[in-house]
């Protein structure tokens, strides 16, 4: 066993017994010797009252790197249940945006009482971040910058950086503004460095890659990564400086939109904090409302197979075929919204290319359709006859053809409509697929067997 895993093991048993002062001051000890990340890990993982009696032990600087690296909802969880100067010192220390996210989650009574804490100052940029709708990039960007005027010299400007390098939140990326803070464009760091002392700062600046605060979060911090930036402007509708996004906020919202993505995707709601902290029925509520949906829309399914009846009871071996051909459709039209869903985030696709998305899906059923259905034709063909092989085939070409379709045709209708993509992708198609693919099935040997 390792010291570290022996640390956690001492530190959980600790946890688990609470008995008193001795234990506490020996699991600070041991947490103290912890690394951030499995300190975090535990304070996500553990139940509520564990939970907040190791935050408490820790330092105020390891306190603050561990409050920093949890989701909103689990420092709101933690303030309402610590009532502690170190937590009002922690409130005060973080970035206005983390402020902003975390007071979201408090009941007002309890925002309103930490707003009051802070300093004019502090108070005054969580105030401008919280002005932003929740999913407007604003409510993500650090008010916290460190302008420049183009008309400085490079000698000025680090002469101006060096005194105040420690108040914004980056120093990597300098907007450039005039005398009304509207963006000029940026300039580096590291050109500042290698320039002439005398050189003007407006002569060194290069065209910024900025975002308006209203825009959505997502779309801006995929123009972020596209744009390979370590900091970006964010501008009002005016053009005038009110903040600025750096990498590791906009990794936060990548990663929490593809978490959000892959739920929907899945049939689920994201959960909002750590797996094994979860309610159990938290849990429940972010599945049962997707089952129930899937469970009414699969009626559809049942409906089909009572039309077709009859032409089961004809030739009951039509009936092995079904779960075949349902999960070829839906495994099918998945992959098409998956594929066409992700170009949508990453902006490789727009709405307007709906009618080339269509086309480049059909001609790949087409592909996977012909490839399949002649793999059909000849294993049920040699198995049970060449007229079923002949209705496996064909209706293995249509279904991966409609299937395809259908999957790169969803996402784009759900983006035009002002929906989640992710939302109309997976569930439904299967769903879809299934009952439209059996039609497709029964048509099809309805006139090849002449049922």
């Amino acid at each position: 066993m390792t010291p570290s895993s022996a640390t956690v093991d001492t530190v959980l048993a600790l946890l688990r017994a609470q008995e008193d002062e001795a234990h506490v001051e020996q699991l600070a000890r041991e947490a103290h010797l912890l690394p951030v990340a499995e300190l975090v890990y535990l304070v996500e993982t553990r139940p509520a009252t564990e939970g907040a009696l190791l935050f408490r032990v820790l330092a105020k600087p390891t306190a603050l790197a561990v409050f920093e690296a949890l989701p909103a909802d689990h420092q709101a969880e933690l303030i309402s249940g610590l009532r502690t100067p170190q937590v009002a010192d922690i409130i005060g220390d973080l970035d206005p945006d983390d402020r902003a996210s975390l007071l979201d989650e408090l009941p007002a009574s309890v925002a309103e009482r930490l707003m009051h804490g802070l300093d004019a100052d502090e108070r005054a940029m969580t105030t401008a971040v919280l002005g932003y709708p929740r999913h407007a990039i604003g409510r993500y960007m650090s008010p916290e910058v460190l302008p420049l005027r183009p008309t400085a010299t490079v000698r000025d400007a680090l002469a101006h950086v060096r005194a105040h390098a420690a108040e914004p939140e980056t120093i990597y990326l300098l907007p450039v503004v005039d005398d009304t803070r509207r963006l000029l464009g940026v300039v580096g760091l590291r050109r500042l460095l290698l320039a002439d002392e005398d050189a003007r700062v407006g002569d060194l600046a290069h065209p910024a890659v900025q975002a308006l605060a209203t825009d959505d979060r997502e779309d801006a911090a995929r123009r972020f990564f596209d744009a390979k930036l370590l900091a970006m402007p964010i501008v009002d509708g005016e053009n005038r400086l009110v903040g600025i996004l750096t990498v590791d906020d906009a990794v936060d919202i990548i990663e929490r939109e593809n978490a959000e993505d892959s739920a929907r995707t899945s049939g689920s709601e994201p959960l909002p904090r750590a797996y094994l902290s979860t309610p159990i029925l938290r849990v429940v509520r972010s599945r049962i409302v997707w089952l129930l949906v899937l469970a009414i829309s699969a009626i559809l399914t049942v409906q089909v197979l009572e039309i077709f009846e009859d032409r089961l009871d004809q030739v009951v071996i039509l009936a092995l075929f079904i779960p075949l051909l349902t999960g070829t459709g839906g495994n099918t039209g998945n992959q098409a919204a998956t594929t066409v869903t992700r170009a949508l985030a990453v902006g490789e696709v727009r709405v307007r290319d709906l009618p080339r998305v269509v086309w480049r899906e059909l001609r790949v059923g087409v592909t996977l359709g012909a490839v399949l259905g002649a793999l059909g034709f000849l294993v049920s063909g040699l198995v049970y006859g060449w007229a079923i092989g002949t209705v496996m085939g064909l209706t293995l070409l249509s279904i991966c053809t409609m299937a395809a379709i259908v999957g790169g045709l969803m996402p784009l209708v759900a983006k035009k409509v002002g929906a989640d993509p992710a939302v109309f992708s997976n569930p439904f198609i299967s769903t879809f697929c299934d009952a439209t693919g059996l039609i497709i099935y029964f048509t099809i040997a309805t006139a090849v067997l002449g049922l």
